[in-house]
């Protein structure tokens, strides 16, 4: 493995998780709350209908929402950096 790859891994795997909050943010998963009219509303909508009127715990809207409040947990940001290292991996091999 050269230092590209190296170099590219890293990259991605810092990338990654420091835009997985901007990129919670920028759908609607917020510190406040889900922003009105957002997809993350759409999405809680969808989940509230399906499940009668609330949102269960432990499903993706819940997750995404706990995420956006109160930031990744050590174990989501691990896989994160994991995803974002693989891209970078795959980039340097397509370069």
């Amino acid at each position: 493995m050269g230092l590209l790859t190296f170099a590219l891994a890293g990259a991605g795997a810092a990338g990654a998780v420091v835009a997985a909050p901007v990129v919670l943010a920028a759908v609607g998963f917020t510190s406040a709350g889900i922003v009105a009219g957002s997809y993350a509303a759409g999405m809680m909508s969808a989940a509230a209908v399906a499940n009668g009127g609330a949102v269960a715990a432990g499903t993706t809207v819940a997750v995404l929402q706990a995420a956006g409040a109160a930031g990744l947990p050590a174990a989501a940001s691990a896989g994160v950096a994991g995803v974002g290292a693989t891209i970078g991996w795959i980039t340097a091999i397509l370069i």
